[in-house]
């Protein structure tokens, strides 16, 4: 069943190379990477139907002022930049911390955690595909909540959350020898720590 399982990700793939090209170019991309009105005003038309169309392409045409006006830095002038600082610090700030924030440990070990919790062998690659399918549905949550509580809100809270589950996930597989009910406590735990990344960083 798994290389099934596997294989079916290929099936969105040729989908989308056989629909692909029946699809229209980008509008935007026409008139301001190509210079094309005439094939934009026929992209416009074929995405939304017959009808004037006009307030749209003034739209694109003063975006592509506005672009043409925009220096474009490269990378060396951005990190010199003095206006662009703090947002270069922000951003290599949640990209290190994304990296180093403990999901690819948990994705590594959980198969051994779950090993240790006494699971049916057969049984261990469907728990995975669970944290799996809680991570994809706590991204869906993610896109529900981030326009009522804001993306700093989400990744503190993501963060707070995701070190207080590895310190308590830490607890439990130290006392796991000693406890009986700490393994099936320790899964919880990876749940939630997949849960508490998916909503936040």
């Amino acid at each position: 069943l798994w290389p099934w399982l596997l294989a079916s990700s290929g099936l969105s793939a040729l989908v989308q190379l056989v629909t692909l090209p029946f699809f229209p170019d980008s509008p935007s991309y026409l008139l301001i990477q190509k210079g094309n009105e005439e094939a934009c005003r026929k992209a416009i038309r074929k995405l939304w139907g017959e009808g004037d169309h006009q307030a749209e392409i003034d739209d694109i045409m003063k975006e592509k002022v506005a672009m043409t006006s925009t220096k474009t830095l490269r990378v060396l002038e951005v990190i010199k930049e003095r206006s662009l600082r703090w947002q270069l610090y922000i951003l290599m700030t949640v990209m290190t911390t994304l990296q180093l924030c403990g999901i690819n440990a948990i994705y590594f070990y959980s198969f051994e955690v779950f090993h240790t919790a006494k699971f049916e062998e057969y049984l261990i690659p469907y728990v995975s595909l669970g944290v799996g399918l809680c991570e994809c549905l706590s991204s869906i949550l993610c896109s529900t909540l981030i326009d009522r509580f804001g993306r700093k809100v989400l990744l503190w809270g993501g963060y707070t959350l995701m070190c207080s589950v590895l310190a308590l996930l830490t607890m439990t597989l130290s006392l796991q020898h000693q406890f009986f009910w700490m393994h099936y406590f320790s899964v919880i735990l990876i749940f939630l720590f997949v849960i508490f990344y998916g909503i936040g960083p």
